[in-house]
């Protein structure tokens, strides 16, 4: 086991125990024994992907889960140092090509890359459309896609909750569904891995048997308070604009600012050129020849 993975789990089954939480995992047989493979996790909670590394912890094979995640994660002091250290994956959203070919190298080389196909976390913990990168690497790196549900994470982070981080004492689920072979042209793999992951998520809920009417982390088909799919992702759609807006003002305030500070540059050199020429005087005119006769 590499010293920092190791530690970092060890510390955090610590963390885990104190918090009183109560894992159900299953499913680790379907987890392939040799291998890359792409681990396909549903996005509820901030914390889905120290969950979904158990069934691999689990399997008892020493084998670990490089994560792709966004970059500002990477770059923070506190996260950075250790993400990087676990060897997960950077993935820059504007320019996802790198870190798409360096997931598929992983793969190849016969780790588990994983990934969460909606991208972000689903307000309505419903399973959201997904994109084709999962798909896209199973296929580029001839590996299988091994779909996983985690539940009940979204009782103690998620998107638009306060924290519950202290003694939330609940239960938490993580369901490892049959490998998925990359046979299908992507968007085929995708719609298929999609339905695969829905009927995982509602097996799950079910048997999850906690489902309190009117609780912010139940969906809304199951009687909870959360938002239905189509308001989750208008709710989406909104932040996103938003997001925007604010990044195209920040530009603006940027361009602005490197106009203002070239004009100064120039101001200043001009002011500079007119100082030395004021300190040098007027150009003296050398004396003729026939002055001097």
């Amino acid at each position: 086991m590499e010293p920092v993975y190791g530690t970092v789990i060890r510390a955090a089954r610590v963390v885990w125990r104190l918090q009183g939480l109560k894992f159900t995992v299953s499913g680790v047989e379907n987890l392939p024994v040799t291998g890359g493979a792409v681990i396909a996790i549903n996005h509820t909670s901030y914390f889905d992907f120290t969950f979904a590394g158990l069934p691999a912890f689990e399997q008892g094979r020493g084998r670990k889960v490089r994560f792709m995640a966004k970059r500002e994660v990477f770059d923070s002091k506190i996260s950075g140092p250790i993400m990087r250290s676990l060897r997960h994956i950077p993935v820059d959203r504007d320019s996802g090509a790198a870190s798409f070919a360096e997931a598929c190298q992983r793969l190849k080389e016969g780790e588990f890359v994983g990934v969460y196909p909606e991208a972000t976390i689903s307000r309505s913990f419903e399973i959201k459309e997904f994109k084709s990168g999962a798909a896209r690497m199973a296929i580029a790196a001839d590996v299988p896609i091994v779909p996983h549900i985690v539940w009940g994470a979204q009782r103690i982070w998620t998107k638009g909750h306060p924290r519950n981080m202290l003694r939330p004492k609940v239960p938490i689920s993580v369901t490892v569904g049959e490998p998925i072979m990359p046979t299908l042209p992507a968007a085929e793999l995708t719609a298929l891995l999609h339905s695969r992951m829905q009927h995982l998520l509602e097996q799950a809920q079910v048997a999850y048997g906690q489902n309190p009417a009117g609780e912010f982390w139940v969906p809304h088909r199951m009687g909870g308070g959360a938002p239905t799919l189509a308001e989750a992702n208008r709710m989406d759609a909104e932040e996103a604009a938003e997001k925007a807006a604010r990044r195209d003002e920040r530009l603006r305030e940027e361009q602005s600012g490197l106009r203002d500070e070239r004009l100064r540059e120039e101001q200043s050199g001009l002011r500079d050129e007119r100082l030395r020429e004021e300190q040098s005087g007027p150009a003296q005119r050398p004396e003729s020849d026939e002055s001097s006769g």
